[in-house]
C-alpha cells in the first residue's frame, strides 16, 4: 500500500522507489505482483509519466486508510510500552517541502504524550548555530554549508525555480532562462539567515550576476504576496511554486548547473542525556549518532 500511495503522488518510479527505500525492479514487482492479485491495472505506464488507472484512483484512498491505520497501532504500541518524559527541542526552516516537520512531531506527540515540544522556526544559519550551542536537539535546514562536525542526514533534495507574476517579462520571455536573464531583475529575496538565500546568491554571483533585492522578508507566505503585487520576482525551491498562495505566479525552471535545494536534519549528538531527539529520528529512520551517511527515505504523509 505504501508503494501505491508514494507512486501515486510522485508518478514516477525513480523517485517513489528511492522514497521508500527499495530497487526500481523490486517496486515493479510488487506492484504487478499486487495488480495480478487484483486482476487488473492500477498505473499506466509510459517512458515519460507514470498515471493511476481509473482502479488505481479507486484504490487509492483505502491504501492511505490502510497505512494510517497501521501508523496508529504502532504508535499504540509505543505509547502503551515505552514512558517517555521531557522536553524535546526542533527548529525548522519553513516551508521544507521534502518533509512534514508538523506531521512528524504529531506522530511523535502520539507516541510520547509526556514529552513537552519546544518547536522553533527560523532561518537555517540561525538553527545550526543552536544546535552547535546545544539550544536545540534536532533541526531541520535547507543548508549543506555551516554543518560542521554536527551529524546530519540528507532527507531530500529540489531544483530551484524563478517564481514570477504573470505579466513579467521573465514570465514570458521566450527560449530557457539565463543567469543574465536575472542582471537587470528587482527581487523579493528572505533574510540572509535562510538556506535558500545563501544558495540563490551564491550561484548568481558564480555566473557574473549581482542580484538586485528589492524586499527583504522572513516568511514565505510574505514573500508570495510581495511577488503576487509585482514587486519582484523571486527564486525560490520548486514545491514553493505548488503551494495554493503562489497560483496565480508563473514558475520557470532555473538554467541547468543550478545548485538543488538540499534538506536535512541535524542533530547534536549524544550530549544531552536523556534526549528524546532519538526517539524522533526513529520516524525518520534516521540513526541518532548518523554522520551523514547515505541519504534515508523520508516518511510518506498519511
Amino acid at each position: 500500500m505504501q508503494y501505491v500511495v508514494v507512486l501515486a503522488d510522485e508518478r514516477s518510479f525513480t523517485r517513489a522507489a528511492s522514497l521508500v527505500g527499495v530497487s526500481q525492479s523490486g517496486l515493479s514487482a510488487a506492484l504487478r505482483t499486487l495488480e495480478a492479485e487484483l486482476g487488473t491495472a492500477l498505473f499506466s505506464r509510459t517512458s515519460r509519466r507514470v498515471e493511476p488507472t481509473a482502479a488505481g484512483l479507486a484504490l487509492l484512498p483505502f491504501a492511505r486508510s490502510m497505512l494510517a491505520q497501521a501508523t496508529a497501532g504502532r504508535d499504540a504500541v509505543v505509547r502503551a510500552t515505552q514512558a517517555l518524559s521531557g522536553v524535546l527541542r526542533v527548529g525548522a526552516e519553513q516551508c521544507l517541502g521534502v518533509v512534514d516537520v508538523a506531521g512528524l512531531l504529531e506522530r511523535f506527540h502520539r507516541r510520547h504524550p509526556q514529552v513537552d515540544i519546544s518547536y522553533l522556526q527560523a532561518g537555517s544559519h540561525d538553527l545550526l548555530t543552536g544546535v552547535r550551542e546545544g539550544e536545540l536537539d534536532v533541526a531541520f535546514v535547507g543548508t549543506t554549508d555551516g554543518l560542521g562536525t554536527s551529524p546530519a542526514v540528507e532527507l531530500g533534495r529540489q531544483p530551484l525555480v524563478l517564481l514570477a507574476p504573470p505579466r513579467h517579462r521573465l514570465a514570458t520571455a521566450p527560449g530557457d532562462l539565463a543567469w543574465a536573464d536575472l542582471a537587470d531583475a528587482a527581487l523579493v529575496d528572505l533574510h540572509p539567515t535562510w538556506a535558500v538565500r545563501g544558495l540563490t546568491d551564491a550561484a548568481v554571483e558564480a555566473h557574473g550576476v549581482r542580484k538586485q533585492v528589492r524586499c527583504t522578508v522572513g516568511d514565505v507566505h510574505a514573500l508570495l504576496d510581495l511577488v503576487g503585487r509585482g514587486l519582484g520576482v523571486a527564486l525560490v525551491p520548486r514545491h514553493v511554486a505548488a503551494k495554493p498562495e503562489a497560483a496565480g505566479l508563473v514558475a520557470r525552471p532555473l538554467p541547468a548547473d543550478a545548485p538543488p535545494w538540499v534538506v536535512s536534519v541535524v542533530t547534536g549528538g549524544r550530549e544531552r542525556v536523556g534526549s528524546p531527539a532519538p526517539h524522533l529520528l526513529e520516524l525518520l529512520d534516521v540513526p541518532d549518532d548518523a554522520d551523514r551517511p547515505a541519504p534515508v527515505p523520508r516518511p510518506v504523509a498519511v
